[in-house]
Order: structure tokens, then sequence, then C-alpha cells
């Protein structure tokens, strides 16, 4: 059947134009780029507007350290199967900073739903992810407190978990606006043991606080002194001058998720309860 002419002074559906902001093909384009970082700036914003979350705690680390019971059946299996038992006793070692991430972010979330006021204070947030991040999103869902998940596309590792508060669960394209919301609402970061990614958002965070960007007191807790000490030798740079002494105060060694709680909430207490939620 032919297609029906538009009459003389209209257009037909196929022919009229697209507006901007339904054009995909012009949002995916590099002219669109700034359309696209903003709207992972303002819809962000919005939401967590919307849901009244005035302030974070953020958990960052590994995505490959399992939960103990998983860790558990890997080495069983890998016992009775003759696989590399070493690397699944490895694994089950690592677990305990799983679950110890899991018991802060109860407890905190716990103390925090016992403040007063209409605000969500010091909601815990993580990258989204598994591993460390799991963990955190998880023990404040057990604690049935909100939650927040700021995770990114990446080609492998990164997922969903499952334990993220829906309405506060994100997917980033970009890493610097990601790294915004880690910063932007923080009232305190929680680093256990991780990778380049953990390591780059402590070094990040170590940047702002020592060059006085964040504009907000900031408790920093490095937890598992033993993975720390070996991974980096903070105590080289300040021999060789590139930081000072008093650079190494800017963040708090442990490894024991009573130590990291009293120590948060002691910060907060005395420098955030009762005030609104600052910015960066």
């Amino acid at each position: 059947m032919a297609k029906k002419k538009a009459a003389p002074g209209e257009t037909s559906d196929r022919d009229k134009p697209i507006k901007a902001y339904k054009n995909l093909d012009f949002l995916r384009s590099r002219s669109g780029r700034g359309l696209r970082i903003m709207s992972e700036f303002v819809e962000p914003e919005d939401r967590f507007e919307r849901h009244r979350i005035s302030d974070t705690i953020v958990f960052f680390g590994s995505a490959r350290i399992l939960p103990r019971d998983e860790a558990e059946d890997a080495l069983a299996a890998a016992k009775a199967g003759g696989d590399d038992v070493p690397a699944a006793q490895h694994a089950l070692d690592m677990s305990r900073y799983y679950e110890e991430a899991r018991a802060l972010s109860s407890r905190l979330t716990t103390w925090s739903k016992g403040l007063k006021g209409n605000a969500k204070r010091f909601v815990i947030c993580t990258g989204g992810g598994p591993g460390i991040m799991e963990a955190a999103n998880r023990g404040a869902a057990e604690a049935k407190g909100h939650n927040v998940g700021l995770n990114i596309s990446l080609p492998f590792e990164q997922h969903e978990n499952p334990y993220i508060t829906p309405e506060l669960a994100f997917d980033f394209h970009y890493f610097f606006m990601r790294k915004f919301w880690f910063s932007y609402l923080a009232k305190a970061m929680v680093v256990f043991p991780g990778g380049y990614g953990t390591m780059d958002e402590f070094f990040e965070l170590l940047t702002l606080l020592s060059t006085q960007k964040m504009g907000k007191p900031m408790p920093v807790i490095l937890y598992g002194t033993e993975y720390w000490n070996e991974v980096m030798n903070l105590d080289a740079m300040v021999k060789y001058g590139t930081i000072s002494a008093s650079d190494l105060d800017l963040f708090y060694r442990t490894d024991s998720v009573e130590d990291a709680y009293d120590y948060i909430t002691d910060k907060l207490t005395k420098h955030h309860i009762d005030k609104p939620g600052g910015t960066m």
C-alpha cells in the first residue's frame, strides 16, 4: 500500500523533527558529552534531595573479597577436587575483611538511625559492586537502613550487589563524576584492603584533605594494618621528604570493628551532629 502523502503545510510523523533532548544519537555523540556529564551531577543530586540523604559514610575496598560462607565452600571444593587449596585458603583468610566491613556497617547504620531529625544522616555508601562494597551495603540492609551504591559500568568484575536500597542505586559512566559523589556527601570514609581502584580513591582523598579542599572534617579509617603496611610504605615518603610527617595524621589505622566504630562515631558526634549536611 502506498504511503499517504502529507497534505500541503503538514509534516508526516516520519519527517517531524526530533526534540534535542529526545535525540539519542545526539546525546550519545561527542557533542552531547557535556550534557551526559551534567546529567551525572544533576540526576543524583535530585534523587538524594528527594530521599533526604543528608550525608554519607563511604566504604572502599576490593571487589574480589568473598563472604566467609562462600570462601568456606570454595575451600571445601578445592580440597575435594584437588584444586588450588592454598589460594582457596587465602581467600578464606581474606574473608575476615568482608565480615568485618559488614559488621561495622551494620553498627554504624544502627547508630545513625537513632539520631534525631528528618534527614537521613550518615548513610552507608559504596561503589555498589561485590566484595567489600557488597559487605557494607549488606550490613546496612541487615540493620534495616537505607544505603547507597554508586556503581560504574566496567567490562569486568563490577556488577550491582543485591543489598543496595533500590531507589539509591546509581550507574555511572564517568569515573570522575562517581568520585565527586563519593566525596561530596561524605562525612567519613573507611578504606578496607583493595587494589588499584581502592588506592586511587584513598590517595585522591588524601590529596583533597592535605590541600584543604574538602572544607569539612573527615575522619578516615585505613582498615587492615598488616595488608596496608605491606603494600604501602608511606613512612618512606616522609623519609624522602615528598610528604610531611603530619600527612600521616590524615588517617587512622586499625584492625578492630569496635575501634573503628568508636573512632568514627566520636568524630562525627564532635564535628557534625546537629549540623546540616555540608558540601565539599
